[in-house]
């Protein structure tokens, strides 16, 4: 049924498109996930129109699987939600030809709890929920095993079958990165995206019990067509996105949360 909806709001954004005038080359059309993200590329959208002279159309979206889809197919010019890991799976398994064309800030995931204070303090049997798409997944075992409370196989891991130890038996829920915050009560861990925990109330610097640390490779990424007719006004938008401005919301928005990874 979450992908029937997926869907049919794709469908809905398909047919506004289509129905409005066709769009110049100075107009892109931009993928961003519903929250304080888009609040920052908004910032960005209006740089990028007063000393560029582009339009820039924000749609928001709450499922992953959507943006990287709506690119492919030339609804949007241009996505910004995704990590370098998360971009490559999606290329591999849907065949997508999508590549990045520059970085915006990386969001540190990080691991909450409304139950104890302290990692040390976490029971034996305790319940962690964790995102249920591939890359994110693998984003947070990793941080779990940084956080010594699991490892993993020496290459790594993606999935659960990956752990390698678990002396504690800790017990894994995989959930939508969206419902993630809405869960908290209920379990005993749960390692949440920083775009996801901000508007929930939670903060890396402020709540968080482990956090991604600055040399994390998951920053997120500004993602073309491969073929893009229109790479030099995307490269315009770039430069918005790297603008003084563009970082000072982020940082207002994001309370030092947000680190430029360009």
């Amino acid at each position: 049924m979450r992908y029937l909806k997926s869907f049919l709001f794709l469908a809905i954004i398909l047919s506004i498109i289509a129905c409005s005038e066709k769009p110049s080359p100075n107009t892109l059309i931009v993928g961003t996930m519903a929250g304080p993200e888009s609040d920052v590329i908004a910032v960005a959208q209006t740089i990028a129109q007063s000393r560029y002279g582009l339009t820039i159309k924000i749609i928001e979206f709450s499922d992953y699987n959507l943006p990287n889809a709506a690119l492919q197919d030339g609804t949007l010019d241009v996505n910004i939600f995704q990590h370098g890991p998360y971009l490559e799976d999606a290329n591999k398994a849907h065949h997508y030809s999508l590549e990045a064309i520059g970085k915006t800030f990386l969001y540190p995931m990080a691991i909450y709890s409304n139950k104890i204070t302290a990692l040390k303090d976490l029971r034996d049997g305790a319940i962690i929920a964790i995102p249920n798409d591939p890359s994110n997944e693998a984003r947070a075992l990793l941080l779990l095993q940084n956080a010594k409370l699991i490892k993993l196989k020496k290459n790594g891991g993606s999935t659960l079958f990956d752990i390698r130890s678990n002396p504690s038996h800790y017990q894994f829920r995989e959930l939508d990165a969206a419902q993630l915050p809405r869960v908290l009560p209920d379990v005993d861990l749960a390692v949440i995206n920083t775009n996801f925990a901000i508007p929930a109330g939670l903060h890396p610097n402020h709540n968080a019990l482990y956090v991604e640390n600055k040399s994390s490779p998951y920053a997120n990424l500004i993602v073309i067509r491969k073929d893009s007719a229109k790479k030099a006004q995307i490269n315009q938008f770039v430069e918005a996105i790297h603008s003084p401005e563009v970082t000072a919301k982020a940082q207002e928005l994001f309370s030092d949360a947000a680190i430029p990874a360009w």
